[in-house]
């Protein structure tokens, strides 16, 4: 990790994420942190600068979150965007006041001063930003100048160069504002004098020496599934400490066409991983007879990958860490504020194993996104269909079999399937959606093939655009592509007289139908 790092401190933005990777595509390192970060804490992470995200409250309301004033005489550059522009100049003596009209979407921000964050634009000219806020800052704190204004922002941007304090009112982070690149860019590296020292190479050298110092000449173990994140961790790791590195494959019975076999001769006969492989698929299918529930599929699953794994770990001795590919969206959502509550969701890769198997956890990837896994995938030479695979979930086809799990229902989803990939492939879509796959829904339907009466299963297909899984919308493929989709399927695979397509969005829909 890059000693430069720039803070982000989160007041609940949809866009928080969206921050964190235009930082870091410029080759700043950056951190998401809840807004309840002390002063003091900040300053023992010693950063080149502070930048305040946008939230959904009002400054002016009772509870509203806020950082300690404090803050703003560290010495450190600080950017605050949208809310975070209206609390800097509450704490500092201005008033923040509701907006006479709301202003949401594109607008015209001209600029008044073209020096400091708007180094290189031109003075007077107008440019497109993209806006959202209900309250506006009518009177700036002492010692801060307009920087710019929009038609319903008289104050669009302020600034107190001096002490390097810059608040925006719109959202230089969104694709919408056409001059966002230009002005996180000049935060970055002429007000922060940040470096571009944030890069993958930089990155996998770093941890593998880092891996090293930490493990020593004790063993390592790794749950390895075959998705990005587990193949990634394995590969680093391996480079960093090789054959005291073991992973374990389970073959639970729900995985995809031919799948089981790739991992294997991938992982044990190309990069030479000391790779246990485990045949559990009937211990699986035997454990979810009779289970429809869905929450109740993944527990059973769950619990018995745990049992599996303690006890294929036991085999090898003594053991003194645990191999997680936790990623950075799962730590900020672990601790970072959004909306009214300070916690999302709590995320143990492998739920229960570092407690009761009492083992050290190591989790490499904990700062990167899901891009920048891909990426230190590309670094550690790992082939391109596990790099770019699309996300599969945890308990595999089980939740893509609606209902009661079966070997019949599992093969035909198995089959269906793999003509989703195929198709989804040839067609040049694969890296261009976020998921595409079948469903098998627990109905039947009446139809006709060769003049006879059938009466078979319903097929749904799901394809979906999203940038990080938190929200998706459906991808409006080609006529031809669906038609072709539903007519391999229905021909080809015995069982499926009708195929439908899911066009909900997340939210309210979630991207998996269990």
């Amino acid at each position: 990790m890059s000693e430069e790092k720039v803070l982000i401190l989160d007041f609940g933005s949809q866009y928080t994420q969206l921050i964190a990777r235009r930082i870091r595509e410029s080759k700043v390192y950056c951190e998401i942190h809840p807004y309840i970060l002390s002063s003091e804490a900040i300053r023992g992470k010693s950063p080149q600068g502070i930048v305040l995200s946008g939230g959904p409250a009002s400054v002016y309301d009772k509870g509203a979150p806020k950082v300690e004033e404090q803050l703003f005489h560290l010495g450190i550059p600080v950017l605050g965007i949208c809310y975070g522009m209206q609390l800097m100049a509450s704490l500092l003596g201005g008033d923040v006041v509701p907006s006479k009209e709301r202003e949401y979407g594109e607008a015209q921000l001209e600029i008044v001063e073209s020096r400091h964050i708007f180094a290189g634009l031109e003075e007077g000219r107008s440019y497109r930003v993209w806006m959202s806020h209900g309250d506006r800052v009518e009177k700036l704190p002492p010692g801060f100048m307009t920087m710019a204004c929009s038609p319903n922002s008289p104050i669009a941007a302020m600034g107190e160069p001096a002490r390097a304090l810059f608040g925006l009112q719109f959202h230089p982070e969104v694709v919408h504002t056409e001059i966002g690149g230009q002005i996180l860019r000049n935060f970055l590296f002429h007000i922060c004098q940040c470096h571009e020292t944030w890069d993958m190479r930089s990155f996998v050298e770093a941890s593998i020496e880092r891996i090293k110092a930490q493990v020593g000449e004790e063993r390592v173990i790794c749950a390895l599934s075959g998705g990005v994140d587990s193949s990634v961790v394995a590969a680093l790791v391996h480079k960093a400490i090789g054959d005291k590195l073991t992973c374990i494959f389970v073959d639970n019975g729900f995985l995809r066409n031919g799948e089981a076999q790739e991992i294997l001769d991938i992982f044990r006969d190309s990069l030479h991983l000391d790779l246990r492989f485990v045949d559990a698929r009937k211990d699986f299918l035997n454990s979810l007879r009779g289970v429809e529930d869905p929450e109740q599929k993944r527990k059973v699953i769950g619990g018995l990958f745990i049992t599996i794994f303690e006890r294929e770990a036991e085999k090898l001795g003594k053991v003194g860490f645990l191999v997680q590919g936790t990623l950075y969206p799962d730590v900020i959502e672990s601790v970072s504020f959004k909306g009214p509550s300070a916690t999302i969701k709590s995320h143990h890769n492998v739920g229960g194993l570092p407690e009761r198997m009492r083992l050290k956890v190591i989790e490499p990837l904990r700062e990167l996104f899901k891009d920048e896994v891909r990426r230190a995938g590309e670094e550690l030479g790992l082939p391109d269909w596990i790099v770019h695979r699309q996300p599969f979930p945890g308990p595999g086809l089980a939740v893509r079999v609606i209902g009661e799990v079966t070997e019949g229902r599992l093969e035909i989803l198995r089959k269906a399937d793999a003509i989703v990939q195929e198709e989804i492939t040839k067609a040049g879509l694969y890296r261009e959606v976020w998921q595409a796959f079948a469903v098998l829904l627990p109905i039947r339907t009446v139809g006709v093939m060769g003049d006879e009466r059938t009466y078979e299963h319903v097929l749904a297909l799901r394809v979906v655009s999203s940038l990080d899984g938190m929200t998706a919308d459906w991808v409006r493929l080609p006529y031809e592509l669906l038609t072709k989709i539903a007519n391999r399927i229905i021909n080809e695979v015995k069982g499926v007289n009708r195929v439908v397509y899911d066009i909900s969005s997340k939210p309210p829909s979630t991207i998996e139908w269990e």
